[in-house]
């Protein structure tokens, strides 16, 4: 079903949404879970919270790309989770690895979502990158993806991966300390 269609059925408060709406992106919303939760309940309810806040955003909201529109909240709610569940004492995952590696750039203290202006100067940033930096920032710090799965999906050695990564960051924070956003 097309997009236009699942989310007119959103519009219409008709169930049907949320089954179309997991059947066209069940997969990939649970990919985004899982990369950060590792945990197969924790990803299902996740996964099952996302068609729930689908269902209580729309309407008014009416996302103009539903694949980026169910990844955020998928993304956002696997990050509350993690936090939830998970104190530093019980060590780290991929999660706790990929905030750590940004809070060096951003700052523990500057939320990302929280600032209109740090996203406005991400979504720059992010888009003068070549396209192949760009998709390793994002695998990493987007998706959560372990180092040595983007190297694969990429066809990278680790080493370049973590290379790319590390300049990345560094142009990062080169640009935020250029526009006066210091950490």
């Amino acid at each position: 079903m097309e997009d236009d269609n699942i989310i007119e059925l959103y519009w219409q408060r008709d169930e049907s949404a949320i089954r179309e709406s997991e059947m066209k992106y069940g997969g990939y919303c649970s990919s985004i879970a899982d990369n950060i939760l590792h945990s197969v309940e924790d990803t299902e309810e996740c996964v099952s919270d996302t068609w729930f806040r689908a269902w209580n955003i729309m309407p008014p909201d009416r996302p103009s790309r539903l694949a980026l529109f169910f990844g955020r909240i998928t993304r956002n709610l696997a990050i509350d989770r993690y936090r939830r569940g998970r104190s530093q004492k019980y060590g780290g995952g991929q999660t706790a690895l990929c905030l750590e590696e940004l809070a060096e750039c951003i700052g523990e203290s500057s939320p990302i979502d929280d600032r209109l202006a740090l996203r406005e100067l991400l979504n720059s940033f992010l888009g003068a990158l070549p396209e192949k930096n760009r998709d390793v920032f994002l695998l990493r710090y987007w998706y959560m993806m372990p180092v040595k799965e983007i190297a694969v999906r990429k066809a990278l050695s680790e080493g370049a991966v973590k290379m790319i990564l590390q300049r990345v960051r560094k142009k990062l924070r080169d640009c935020l300390e250029k526009e006066g956003i210091g950490v």
